[in-house]
């Protein structure tokens, strides 16, 4: 019994792979399926050995189990489950773990709340897992995608390692100020994934990349952005755990290596170029003059608007222009930002993506400020202190 839990599912997959070879989004589906899985059913057995779902005679989660577990639930449905109904494909999977379960005496000892547990784990691991495969192959919910992407980033390389070495177990002031040293490295990459989805229409995986050359947002300020965030942030790490600079230096030689040659390699293949007049790693203080172009609409009928467009221009930003909101054809109520490469965003949002062609510091708020729900609560405060919409006089030609 022990070996079909295992082993069966692993097998199964392995045959699936010989019968129909996955390519392009399919493979992004099944890798994002499956470490959904991983993450989400370490988090539910964690949770359920504590509340008494169930438990585990050996003392805790095998982890080859958790593996056959997502392969099951993640890789398999991801591969060949993709053409059938949801609601079908969740009940014959479900099906599959409850006449197991309670077979597993060896591995697993099931309590007698252990169906709260099993759906738990159908509505947290098996559900999304499966949708985020759907959408993935289809090319669409790329937000959602990009946010799950950025989570399980963040389980698998940073919270994983954490569990493992016993790194958080700190003083309460040694674990505050560790965070606050984190966030600038973290920021870099959380931004650097959201302009793969803004600018480009992609996500990080290799393959459901972006449609078109990423060049603006950290992008114009280092060539590396989500490599370099991790390997900053392990070798702050080690200051706490010296493990962490093999995760460092592992890191720096995947992207060094293996990463920019095949990254180098496939943008001029899709692109006729790459991005080689960004530094690799290290983030220059000014962006790239090879960014997108942008024009920046500020109202000169305003007084506090004229001082914020006298102040962008004494800065002299890079592949900025700065113009006056009155001759915009669009009658704005509200600072515009236009991008040539589609992008547009209105008040603070706008100020985030101008400050961007300023330098680097600069371009650190503008990441932050337009980080989900940090952005809206900006807005709201800036329009309760007075910077809300209004209208302007058009400007007679």
């Amino acid at each position: 019994m022990i070996a079909v839990l295992t082993f069966a599912p692993i097998v199964v997959f392995w045959i699936t792979l010989l019968v129909v070879r996955p390519a392009g989004r399919e493979i992004a589906a099944i890798i994002l399926s499956t470490v959904w899985n991983l993450v989400a059913l370490t988090v539910v057995n964690a949770v359920a050995v504590e509340v008494g779902w169930w438990s585990f005679p050996g003392g805790g989660l095998p982890v080859e189990l958790l593996i056959a577990w997502a392969v099951l639930w993640g890789a398999i449905p991801a591969h060949i489950g993709l053409g059938h109904p949801l609601p079908l494909v969740v009940g014959i999977l479900a099906w599959i773990d409850l006449a197991f379960m309670p077979q597993a005496g060896p591995v697993v000892t099931v309590h007698a709340t252990w169906l709260y547990g099993e759906t738990v784990a159908i509505l947290v691991a098996l559900v999304p897992g499966l949708l985020l495969a759907r959408w993935t192959v289809a090319g669409t919910r790329l937000r959602v995608r990009v946010a799950a992407q950025v989570l399980l980033a963040g389980a698998v390389m940073l919270g994983l390692p954490l569990a493992i070495t016993g790194a958080w177990s700190q003083p309460a002031w040694a674990i505050s100020l560790l965070v606050q040293v984190l966030a600038p490295p973290c920021l870099l990459g959380v931004a650097a994934v959201r302009e793969f989805a803004v600018a480009g229409s992609g996500t990080p995986l290799p393959f459901d990349p972006p449609e078109r050359l990423v060049t603006s947002g950290p992008y114009a300020y280092v060539r590396n952005p989500m490599q370099a965030s991790i390997v900053v942030s392990y070798l702050i790490l080690a200051v706490v755990d010296v493990r962490f600079l093999a995760g460092a230096a592992t890191a720096f030689a995947y992207g060094a290596g293996l990463a920019a040659w095949h990254e180098g390699n496939q943008l001029r293949a899709r692109f006729g170029r790459s991005h080689d007049g960004v530094r690799a790693w290290v983030p220059g203080l000014r962006p790239y003059p090879g960014m997108p172009s942008a024009v920046v609409y500020l109202a000169e009928t305003c007084g506090e608007c004229g001082a914020l467009a006298r102040w962008l221009v004494r800065r002299k930003p890079v592949a900025l222009r700065v113009a006056a909101a009155e001759g915009h054809p669009g009658r704005l109520r509200r600072m515009r930002y236009e991008r040539g490469d589609g992008l547009v965003a209105d008040g603070v949002a706008a100020f985030a993506n101008a400050v961007q062609h300023v330098h680097l510091g600069w371009a650190c708020a503008g990441w932050f400020l337009l980080l989900p729900g940090v952005g809206w609560f900006a807005q709201v405060a800036a329009d309760a202190f007075g910077a809300g919409p209004r209208d302007l006089p058009v400007r007679e030609e």
